[in-house]
């Protein structure tokens, strides 16, 4: 008996959407509480309305953007809950992705990750928000080598989604730290490699989660000063 199967393997242009505004988010390139409107999406993407309609109802049901009644789609505001909760599900899963990633973190990846911090770390020293962009990339570059040697084939897309709804916190994060003048930001990624190369599982995670509690912190405190409270 014959089987008619469509063929497989070729990508759609729903998929090269999708995936052009998951990098987007992940990317922070959509601000937080930004309205999106599929016109909008698809002039920019150069597409129809239609690939662009089902990329957006796949990220609502990921919780990266969120429908309002009156029809339209939004980013998810930055608030003192979404902040805690985000923070929680990050230390956990992450911190244990690089628990697990420790003892398989040889000197090939090793240098990879420490090429990466390198660039990294020049993009920050120089200050030029024109480089925001190709920082955060570097900065998901960064801890997703890692992530990568957890072996671990379910933590790895239950980060990428938290990445998804950081995303714009992130961001958020990263232009408050310019306001304030920060700049050791490196200093975490360099416990956190430090703690890599020396095989230390635990002191790995507790870099880690040093790095990723940083700009959550910092948002809060910028929420509670502005007399957010909720």
């Amino acid at each position: 008996m014959s089987i008619s199967l469509a063929p497989v393997g070729r990508e759609t242009v729903q998929d090269r959407v999708y995936a052009e505004l998951r990098r987007a988010l992940i990317g922070g390139l959509f601000a937080p509480s930004q309205v999106l409107t599929i016109r909008g999406l698809a002039d920019a993407l150069m597409t129809s309305t239609m690939p662009v309609r089902e990329a957006l109802g796949r990220l609502i049901s990921e919780q990266a953007l969120e429908a309002l009644p009156n029809r339209t789609i939004r980013v998810p505001p930055i608030t003192l809950e979404r902040i805690d909760d985000l923070l929680r599900a990050r230390v956990l899963i992450e911190g244990e992705a690089i628990a697990l990633a420790a003892p398989h973190m040889d000197a090939p990846r090793l240098a990879t990750v420490r090429k990466i911090m390198t660039e990294w770390q020049r993009l920050r020293l120089g200050g030029n928000p024109q480089t925001v962009d190709r920082e955060v990339a570097l900065n998901q570059a960064f801890h997703f080598e890692i992530y990568h040697a957890c072996g671990s084939s379910v933590l790895i897309p239950m980060i990428e989604s938290l990445w998804l709804q950081s995303g714009p916190c992130t961001r958020a994060a990263i232009f408050a730290f310019s306001e304030a003048g920060e700049s050791d930001a490196a200093l975490f990624h360099l416990r956190i490699l430090e703690a890599l190369e020396a095989g230390d599982a635990a002191a790995a995670r507790a870099a880690l989660v040093a790095d990723i509690s940083r700009p959550f912190a910092f948002l809060r405190d910028k929420l509670l000063s502005e007399g957010v409270t909720a």
